[in-house]
């Protein structure tokens, strides 16, 4: 948080328009104090503590607010999206698709289930979030954080019902809800040209050609073992069998290998050192390979085999001893810089992540309800854009 004594009046300005969307007198009136509560310094932002500092006597009016009250979140949002597209949006901006956990004792908490922790690096119990960042020109913005339900919790109508998940949310894949959010994102004009998101996402094929229908520009993770065929690989239908029924189903006229296997082929001379941009410690380099090739998404054959899609580029980076790989819809003259510093892009959202709850506490929310978690991220959210705001501004006040 900024230590300029003028930075209360400036947040009163910012929240303006939020105010609006709150409407009733008395959540205009705790909002501005739980919001404020996550911004001053402390060790936890949940709700006894945050009070402490901001309505001392007043816990529960604000546990009411962000865990009970039915506010609309989405006249807040809209708030929030309007703001974040001023500041970073734009046909050179990147909007990046990942998950963040929120580790969880007990089982009770909306959401809770066994499943994979970036925080610890482990399965554990969490909630898993789907989170959405706009950025352009190092500076990430928090768009949306909605929960991932697990298939066992959407189907369990009486945990459902302890925690109010609404009737209309059903088990949807993250990939599925990555989706439903970037048309979202876009209907509500949120400007981005370029979707990144790793290997969670983008081993999904119907992700990357939706996402291709929709115009967008995208540069995903995939795993190794990726399959892909050359780039001048088509399709043919086959010779009829000898007093047999014509073949129904074409096949591709050379074979698929792994992401890896391609990129082995290349050999050690097909990577070049490429520079994305300055850091605060220097340049930032890796060695990258790419080629063109087209992955197995396209029609299915007998057996349900992929047959060649759309041409696209597949992306190596040489870590050390350790390889990852992309693929991306970039343009064939596309330069090798080009595909790296979009890749590279994504890193900025665990930027996003780490400050959402080092700073602002996004972790630290200890009710159960699917109301309460999604209005505690909102604000988070909104907090982090206050914040962003004011660091663009000292960044302008310093040139």
């Amino acid at each position: 948080m900024t230590t300029d004594q003028g930075w209360e009046s400036r947040f009163d300005r910012f929240l303006e328009p939020f105010l609006e969307a709150w409407r009733f007198k008395t959540r205009r009136k705790w909002a501005p104090l739980y919001l404020r509560g996550l911004l001053l310094p402390g060790e936890r932002k949940s709700i006894e503590p945050l009070a402490g500092r901001v309505a001392p006597g007043h816990e529960q009016e604000l546990r009411h607010f962000v865990s009970e009250s039915d506010w609309d979140d989405a006249a807040v949002e809209a708030v929030l999206w309007e703001k974040v597209d001023a500041m970073v949006g734009g046909d050179e901006s990147f909007l990046i698709i990942d998950d963040t956990a929120l580790p969880k004792k007990g089982e009770d908490s909306v959401g809770v289930a066994h499943q994979y922790c970036g925080a610890l690096g482990k399965q554990a119990n969490c909630q898993s979030l789907v989170s959405f960042t706009l950025a352009k020109d190092d500076v990430p913005m928090p768009l949306s954080l909605p929960l991932y339900l697990p298939e066992a919790w959407a189907a369990d109508a009486e945990r459902r019902s302890k925690v109010g998940v609404p009737g209309h949310v059903v088990f949807r894949e993250k990939w599925r809800i990555a989706l439903d959010e970037v048309k979202r994102l876009m209907k509500a004009g949120v400007r981005f040209r370029t979707v990144l998101a790793d290997a969670g996402y983008g081993i999904c094929g119907e992700l990357r050609n939706e996402l291709s229908s929709l115009g967008l520009l995208w540069a995903v993770g995939v795993l190794p073992n990726q399959r892909a065929y050359p780039s001048h690989a088509t399709t043919r239908m086959p010779r009829p069998r000898r007093g047999g029924k014509p073949r129904k189903h074409a096949v591709a006229t050379h074979v698929d290998r792994k992401a890896c296997d391609i990129i082995e082929a290349l050999g050690a001379s097909a990577f070049r050192t490429v520079k994305w941009r300055d850091g605060t410690k220097g340049p930032l380099r890796a060695r990258f390979a790419a080629c063109r090739a087209r992955l197995t998404d396209g029609e299915k054959a007998a057996h349900g085999k992929g047959l060649p899609g759309d041409e696209v580029w597949l992306v190596c980076e040489q870590r050390s001893d350790e390889r990852r790989y992309y693929v991306t819809n970039h343009p064939a003259d596309a330069s090798l810089r080009d595909l790296a510093f979009a890749i590279k892009a994504r890193w900025s959202c665990e930027q996003v992540h780490q400050q959402l709850k080092e700073e602002l506490g996004l972790d630290h929310f200890e009710g159960r309800s699917w109301r309460g978690l999604h209005h505690h991220a909102l604000l988070t959210m909104v907090a982090f854009a206050f914040l962003q705001k004011e660091r663009l501004n000292e960044n302008k006040a310093a040139a």
